[in-house]
């Protein structure tokens, strides 16, 4: 993953995700998130009763964008990314709460679940140097304990 597309990952701490209902319809929402750069993976904290976990259940598959926590009105930043919401027996959600109460320890007084998705593409627009500038990444699918990204391209 490019240098700059993990740094902006960890200095930022919003995220909006979107997944599908059940008519196929995008569902919206706004979390905070840690980011493990390690594995690529983004992880948030939310009721298991809210509407966006219910239906993250039923199709894990999600996207999201990343904006700066302070916007400006002249520089165009932020990423795009898809991924995959890991179930909880995937091995890779073994540390999800403790790595996510790294970066937001105040959680751990709100009740709820720890999530865990799995990155599978990104693609990050930086107008700092050059207006447009964009970077994409996508996971290698050869790790065996890795789920294959549902985008071909």
């Amino acid at each position: 993953m490019n240098e700059s597309i993990i740094q902006f990952l960890l200095q930022q701490s919003c995220a909006t995700i979107c997944c599908v209902d059940e008519h196929n319809n995008p569902y919206c929402f706004s979390c905070f998130y840690a980011f493990n750069q390690v594995e690529g993976l983004l992880y948030f904290k939310s009721s298991v009763k809210s509407h966006h976990s219910i239906l993250i259940k039923k199709k894990p598959v999600i996207s999201g964008t990343i904006l700066p926590d302070k916007l400006s009105k002249v520089i165009v930043k932020g990423i795009q990314f898809e991924g995959i919401v890991l179930d909880v027996q995937h091995p890779l959600v073994k540390h999800a709460l403790s790595n996510y109460l790294k970066k937001n320890p105040l959680a751990i007084a709100i009740p709820g679940e720890v999530w865990t998705i799995q990155i599978n593409h990104i693609k990050m627009t930086d107008s700092t140097n050059r207006f447009g500038k964009k970077m994409k990444w996508l996971r290698e699918e050869k790790a065996n304990d890795l789920i294959p990204s549902p985008r071909l391209n």
